[in-house]
């Protein structure tokens, strides 16, 4: 075939990231919506459904906990995605990992609404919670993955982002994993409702450091534009 016929393989290497995002809001939007089919109408006796509602606290605490823990991952994920220019597979096989991750959170979150609500204290609960650190635990580290790949690859990122805008999004994906780990550690050394404690207070940090970890150039640059 002649030569002028040809089209440079690199052609294909990079695309923009429009459908990247499109498909990415499609799953975080219906990850949460799953979340919210573990909130049931208990089993009750006639007159009991007030006390049947307050034994199901834990359904409520893993809800709260989950949501916006996916609600701060899409918050995170737009300001991200305004910074990346184009991408390349390696780009999408990390999103991807994040997005498989956060549509298979409710698994865990209906796993730990029943064992706690079975008992708190016993060894099934235990188990749940630490199924539960694990996934949100992997689910930071597509972030990490994420974060490296971009600094392997700066050319995928707009040229105008803060300097240490990698490195502080990498240092909080490590941050995040290792306090899901630690959670799940306290959950079966001292008590499943410290870890339950924990999986509703990460992501507020999260959230808080969407932005830039605190006192960060980055944080207070943005904060005053």
């Amino acid at each position: 075939m002649p030569s002028r016929f040809r089209v440079p393989a690199q052609r294909f290497a990079l695309s923009d990231t429009a459908r990247a995002e499109a498909f990415s809001d499609g799953v975080f939007a219906i990850a949460l919506t799953l979340l919210v089919l573990g909130l049931t109408t208990p089993a009750h006796p006639p007159g009991g459904l007030g006390d049947a509602l307050a034994r199901q606290w834990p359904a409520y605490l893993g809800y709260a906990a989950s949501f916006s823990y996916i609600a701060v991952i899409w918050l995170n994920h737009h300001r991200a995605f305004l910074r990346i220019r184009s991408m390349d597979r390696g780009l999408h096989a990390a999103n991807l990992f994040l997005l498989f991750t956060t549509a298979a959170l409710a698994f865990p979150t209906d796993v730990v609404a029943t064992e706690l609500q079975a008992d708190a204290w016993g060894t099934d609960a235990k188990v749940a919670v630490v199924l539960y650190a694990a996934l949100a635990a992997a689910m930071c580290l597509s972030w990490a993955a994420l974060y490296h790949h971009l600094h392997r690859h700066p050319e995928l990122l707009e040229g105008t982002i803060e300097p240490t805008y990698v490195r502080h999004g990498s240092l909080r994906s490590w941050i995040g994993a290792l306090s899901y780990a630690l959670a799940g550690v306290l959950g079966v050394l001292v008590t499943p409702l410290v870890a339950l404690g924990a999986f509703v207070l990460l992501p507020i940090f999260y959230f808080t450091t969407s932005e830039g970890l605190p006192g960060s150039q980055d944080a207070s640059d943005e904060a005053a534009a």
